[in-house]
């Protein structure tokens, strides 16, 4: 069996393994806020910055259990490589700053929305640009999950910036991500290695102007330490399964983790809840039953 770690151009289909990586990795994200409310009292650039900079480490220890250093090399010495690496890291890092802030300022269901609205638009990318095939199935739990957003941003009256930030970044690293020539664990490790200058520039300043919340005392600077687990970890499963999947695919299965996000705002942030989003909440799952059914019937003949 071929190791999935290795360079390679990705198939185009989907795989059991892929969607065993894709399942965990949205269900710690949908956690996700969690954390992110613990450190709301911390700038969201500093948070961003110790993101990066601790997920480097963590990033390179599995390279080397791994034996994929030699692939970080060859990337490192490809300017293509570096460039497209460049591009996914800069678009993950506005990703992971605007959903800092976002959480922190109680805005957390646009954030939601955002990912709500985002598998639609990976969804277009792999329909479009990589001409991916729809099933008439596929097509209605579409339709159903474009209805509940639609809902949901009528409720709002307005698309709030952050969701469509949120939803451009995130679908956009999702399909460079995809095509990126370097296997998934290389290219998170090359992404926070492009970054880690900026990182270490930032918490610099931080800590000349007194602003730093880090080694400020035990909490913080635990919470700041943690981010790199929190950060690479589902980041890195996530680029895993992105490579053994289709976009589209990977698109439906991004209602988990905005899911969560949603509950998580209502139930435990205590942010307001409305009747439209008690008619869209069940159409998005239905969407993700009738387009995941066919898919999961042919993993248990398989």
């Amino acid at each position: 069996m071929a190791n999935s770690d290795a360079v390679s151009v990705p198939k185009n289909e989907d795989t059991p393994r892929g969607f065993a990586f894709g399942l965990t990795a949205y269900f710690l994200w949908g956690f996700l806020p969690l954390y992110m409310k613990a450190v709301a009292h911390i700038s969201p650039v500093e948070v961003i910055a110790h993101r990066i900079l601790w997920s480097v480490p963590i990033a390179g220890v599995v390279l080397l259990i791994l034996g994929r250093t030699a692939d970080v090399k060859r990337a490192l010495r490809s300017p293509r490589t570096l460039l497209m690496a460049g591009l996914t890291a800069a678009l993950i890092s506005v990703n992971w700053g605007i959903y800092v802030w976002a959480i922190g300022a109680g805005r957390a269901l646009d954030t939601a929305l955002g990912y709500f609205i985002n598998p639609l638009f990976s969804i277009f990318l792999g329909a479009v640009l990589l001409k991916e095939p729809l099933k008439p199935a596929q097509i209605a739990a579409i339709a159903l999950a474009a209805i509940a957003v639609a809902i949901l941003t009528i409720e709002a009256g307005t698309l709030p910036w952050v969701a469509l930030a949120l939803t451009f970044s995130w679908g956009f690293y999702a399909f460079f991500r995809k095509t990126l020539p370097v296997g998934p664990n290389q290219g998170f490790f090359l992404e926070v290695l492009l970054l880690t200058p900026v990182a270490l520039g930032i918490m610099a300043y931080m800590q000349a102007s007194g602003k730093a919340h880090f080694l400020s005392n035990n909490h913080d600077t635990l919470l700041l330490l943690a981010s790199g687990i929190i950060t690479a970890g589902p980041l890195m499963i996530y680029a895993n399964g992105a490579k053994l999947l289709r976009l589209s695919t990977i698109g439906i299965m991004q209602y988990i983790a905005p899911t969560m996000i949603f509950l998580i705002a209502v139930f435990i942030f205590r942010e307001p809840f409305g009747t439209a989003r008690a008619i869209a909440f069940p159409l998005i799952w239905a969407a993700l039953v009738i387009y995941s059914w066919p898919m999961l019937r042919a993993l248990r003949k398989s």
